[in-house]
């Protein structure tokens, strides 16, 4: 009984740092999924949207029409699983 008892304890403080592995997002997997958000929205788009992302933080850069683009990019953004801050550098120009 000893014995089931301290492999269960050991399986309990094992499973945080097996899960932490699997929750662990890179950024790749955060760029791939910012430019999906952001392509299927339809008042955003991404096509003069560039991303860039450097450990979970997300740079928006470019042009958008209006303020609401600007703003509902970087709240699209925000949604994405890894993404840690946002920093919206877009630009509301109607060129």
């Amino acid at each position: 009984m000893r014995i089931l008892t301290a492999l269960l304890v050991l399986l309990l403080a094992a499973l945080p740092a097996l899960s932490a592995d699997k929750a662990a997002v890179t950024d790749d997997q955060v760029l791939d999924q910012v430019h999906l958000k952001l392509a299927s929205d339809p008042d955003v788009g991404s096509r003069n949207i560039a991303v860039e992302v450097h450990s979970g933080a997300v740079t928006l850069k470019g042009k958008v029409r209006t303020e609401k683009q600007r703003e509902k990019a970087e709240k699209l953004v925000k949604k994405v699983k890894g993404v840690t801050s946002v920093t919206n550098q877009l630009i509301v120009s109607q060129d």
